[in-house]
Order: C-alpha cells, then sequence, then structure tokens
C-alpha cells in the first residue's frame, strides 16, 4: 500500500519536534550520566544535520544526542521522530541527510532512493533492534498470555471480549472480566506496525488476511494514535486497551506487558535478553554493505521473544554534500560502536550482536 499518507506527514518534518545535538554544555545536556561517557575516541564533526523517522527510536536518539553532544561542540542534530514513512519520504524528497526506518526500503523505493543519492545506492544500515510489546490496560490482570492466533484475533476484531474463551484458555489461573477489548494502533505510517503486521500474517495466516503494511488496515478496525508516543497516552486512558510499541516505550511508562507465545509455544516475557536470543536467527538479504535483514517470526530457540524489529538508518552510499556526509559518517561511527550500543540496554533496546555490529561498522566506514 503505497499512497499519499507519507506526503501528508512532511509538513515541518525537519523542524516539528526536532531532538538537537548542541554544542558541550547546552540545556539538552542535563541529566546526561557521565558514566555513559565514550571511552573511545569520538570522531567529531561540526555543523547541522537534519534527520527524521521512526519513533521507535526516539529514546536510543535521545541518550545518543546528549553523550555525543558533551564530546563534540558545534554539531547538531535534528531529528523528527515522524515514523518511518515520513522519515523516507523526507529522505527520497531530499529533505533530510539520513532516515530511521523500522523496515528496510521496498523495491518501490530503492530506486528513488538511488536517485535521490545521485545515482548511488542507498544502504539500510540495522541500528536500533527494538522489542515490540504487546501492552494493554487491564486492572487486576498481570501477567497476561497471548498465542499468535489469539493476539491476531483480537487485532482482526475477532475476538472482543477479556473472559473470550480463547484467551482463557491462553490464561487458566487469571480472573479475566466481562470487559470489551479496545484494540488501539498507529494511525500514521510506521514501521513498527509494518513490523507488527508482518508477524500476525506470518504466524496466524489463517486469522490475519492483510499484508504487511506501515499503515494499520482499515479494514481491521480498531482506534488510531499518532506516534509511539500518542498510542500510551491513549492506552493509559483506555481501560480494556491493547496495542503494540517498541518496549522502550512500554519500560519508560510502567505499561503492562504480555506474554508472547513463540514458535515453540513457549509464553515468553519481552526483554533485551529473550529478543537477542530471537535476534540469532534473522538472516541479511541486503547485497553487500546493505544489511537489509529477514527476521525469523516463528523462532523456536528457548526464551526467544517473536515479535521485534529493526531500525535501519537509511543512508546514501555516495552523493550527500561533503559537509553532510562527513557528519552523518562520524555520528553513526559513534552510535555503532561498543560506547554507542551500550546505551541501547539502558534505554530499553537490545544492541546489536558482535557479529552484525562488525559488519555494520564496515558499511560505515565505506560511506564516502
Amino acid at each position: 500500500m503505497k499512497n499519499g499518507s507519507r506526503l501528508a506527514a512532511l509538513g515541518g518534518v525537519v523542524v516539528a519536534g526536532a531532538l538537537a545535538l548542541s554544542a558541550c554544555g547546552s540545556d539538552n545536556n542535563a541529566g546526561t550520566d557521565a558514566s555513559n561517557a565514550p571511552t573511545g575516541k569520538v570522531d567529531c564533526v561540526k555543523g547541522t544535520v537534519n534527520a527524521a523517522g521512526a519513533s521507535s527510536q526516539k529514546n536510543a536518539i535521545e541518550e545518543w544526542k546528549k553523550i555525543y553532544a558533551q564530546q563534540c561542540a558545534g554539531a547538531t542534530l535534528n531529528y523528527n521522530p515522524a515514523g518511518s514513512g515520513a522519515g523516507i519520504q523526507a529522505f527520497l524528497a531530499g529533505q533530510v541527510s539520513f532516515a530511521g526506518s523500522d523496515s528496510a526500503l521496498d523495491a518501490e523505493e530503492a530506486p528513488k532512493a538511488q536517485q535521490r543519492c545521485q545515482g548511488n545506492p542507498a544502504w539500510n544500515l540495522p541500528m536500533v533492534v527494538g522489542p515490540v510489546a504487546v501492552i494493554y490496560n487491564l486492572q487486576g490482570v498481570d501477567g497476561l498470555q497471548l498465542k499468535p492466533e489469539t493476539l491476531a484475533s483480537i487485532f482482526a476484531g475477532k475476538i472482543k471480549k477479556w473472559n473470550d474463551p480463547a484467551i482463557a484458555k491462553d490464561n487458566p489461573d487469571a480472573q479475566l472480566p466481562d470487559n470489551d477489548i479496545k484494540p488501539i494502533h498507529r494511525a500514521d505510517e510506521s514501521g513498527t506496525t509494518e513490523n507488527f503486521t508482518d508477524y500476525l500474517g506470518n504466524v496466524a495466516g489463517d486469522v490475519w488476511k492483510w499484508e504487511a503494511e506501515k499503515k494499520w488496515p482499515t479494514e481491521a478496525g480498531g482506534q488510531g494514535a499518532p506516534k509511539s508516543d500518542g498510542v500510551v497516552t491513549v492506552l493509559k486512558q483506555t481501560q480494556g486497551g491493547i496495542s503494540y510499541v517498541e518496549m522502550s516505550f512500554a519500560t519508560k511508562n510502567s505499561l503492562q506487558t504480555a506474554k508472547i507465545a513463540n514458535g515453540a509455544g513457549e509464553f515468553v516475557e519481552v526483554s533485551e535478553q529473550s529478543v537477542g536470543s530471537a535476534l540469532d536467527g534473522a538472516k541479511i538479504v541486503g547485497q553487500g554493505n546493505d544489511l537489509a535483514m529477514e527476521l525469523d517470526y516463528n523462532t523456536k530457540t528457548a526464551g526467544a521473544y517473536p515479535i521485534f524489529l529493526v531500525t535501519y538508518e537509511v543512508v546514501c552510499s555516495k552523493g550527500l554534500p561533503a559537509d553532510q556526509a562527513q557528519f552523518v559518517k562520524a555520528f553513526l561511527k559513534y552510535t555503532a560502536s561498543e560506547d554507542g550500543q551500550k546505551v541501547l540496554t539502558e534505554a530499553g533496546y537490545a544492541p546489536l550482536s558482535d557479529g552484525l555490529a562488525t559488519k555494520v561498522r564496515a558499511s560505515i566506514e565505506a560511506l564516502s
């Protein structure tokens, strides 16, 4: 589904909600834990660069920018967490130097990206691994467990009550109320939505009939809310609500999260560790320095949580103005470094595996 909704999101994509990386001593540095300061050398490039995209990596960017700002005076990154769809469209339009996206460029976007990069390919560089938490607001019910078919039936509108027999079967010891289920989804184009719907289609295709898309299928129903922060806000106000967000938003807001059954039928709590186990089954399907990945939602690895996303930084391999190219390369070298990846665990994400991180760093070194 490719439509004009991305274009509608572009108004103010660079300015609205920008996260600034500014000179040392700025207000943005307040509260940064000195223990997070890089122990190795950080390449600093002065200037201002604009980026936009996935709100799922917003919390990671916020942490990175605080630390980077301490090290590099005169370097400013404006990142607008407008959503993967808006970020990619802004990148294709030449409005930002790189985009954050929870899904790799597709067959329609890749040639447009090559044109934007002055005839050079754009690369998808995995940078943030985010467990997708199924969050819910149901008083008196903790530790909710859901099999894939049950979860898909809820979001497809087939299961409408919390005490439905399918949910009761997944939770034999729970006291489930006779309350309406109120599904909430992202209203904007979102890579988190694309990953979540891709998961539902792969694990419960008999129930979930829609293709994986950044835009939530209208026919599935439910209430929409803008961006991850909007989903969290609506869920908090909705007794009986259920939704999906990147785990750092669930952690930050102390939300209830459901255990999800993996391919082996094991109910697993969402965590950095459980997603790290699942990441081992992901495959790189991109060519050369393009590191687009294929995720295994049916993982049977013990202790593996099956719903997760990889947020990419979508970059021009070549073709940016020299000052922008130097800045992007320097900043991404930090985020992909051991110091940069250590920050992710504290922010509620899962760091890249050692093997994948090595490949990402090699790709960044090849940027020019």
